[in-house]
């Protein structure tokens, strides 16, 4: 059996006027994340990981954030079209770990919303999905509060025959 791992790094600027998304939870907060999809730093993070595991590519070679038919779309069906896409297929998911960076909000209490949200997106149990938080102590741009990141690590696996 292939074993592959895969990371994923993402950054959005956080603005007036938008939602938060986060791990396809609505968060309330006076800010929401800039972006061309519903800027889902979290899953585009984990796209992007699932992504390079399987060498893919990349998110923006998949939906450009030029291309207006992902404008403003729900990032878990993005999630969704690369698990379920033919060139995927060789691969199922073993786990994903997925950090995001923020100073505000405190997210803690959306974890296990949060992780469901993501094993529902990939045909995963629960039990494989890891959602941690972290600040940075108030230093650089997410310490700041002008922006929020995320980074993902995710194992996948050969689908035995």
């Amino acid at each position: 059996m292939d074993f592959r791992t895969g990371q994923g790094y993402d950054v959005h600027r956080l603005v007036e006027n938008r939602n938060l998304i986060l791990c396809g939870e609505k968060i309330p907060y006076e800010k929401g994340l800039a972006g061309h999809s519903d800027a889902d730093v979290a899953i585009h993070a984990l796209i992007d990981a699932l992504l390079g595991a399987a060498a893919l590519g990349d998110i923006g070679s998949h939906f450009p954030d030029n291309d207006p038919r992902y404008a403003g779309i729900d990032s878990r069906i993005l999630l969704e079209k690369v698990i379920q896409s033919a060139e995927f297929s060789p691969w199922e998911v073993g786990n994903v770990d997925v950090t995001i960076i923020a100073q505000a909000p405190k997210l803690g209490k959306y974890r296990e919303a949060m992780r469901k949200n993501l094993a529902d997106c990939m045909n995963i149990d629960v039990s494989r999905v890891s959602v941690k938080f972290t600040t940075t102590e108030k230093l650089g741009f997410c310490g700041r509060g002008e922006g929020i990141a995320s980074e993902a690590v995710v194992l996948i696996k050969s689908r035995c025959s």
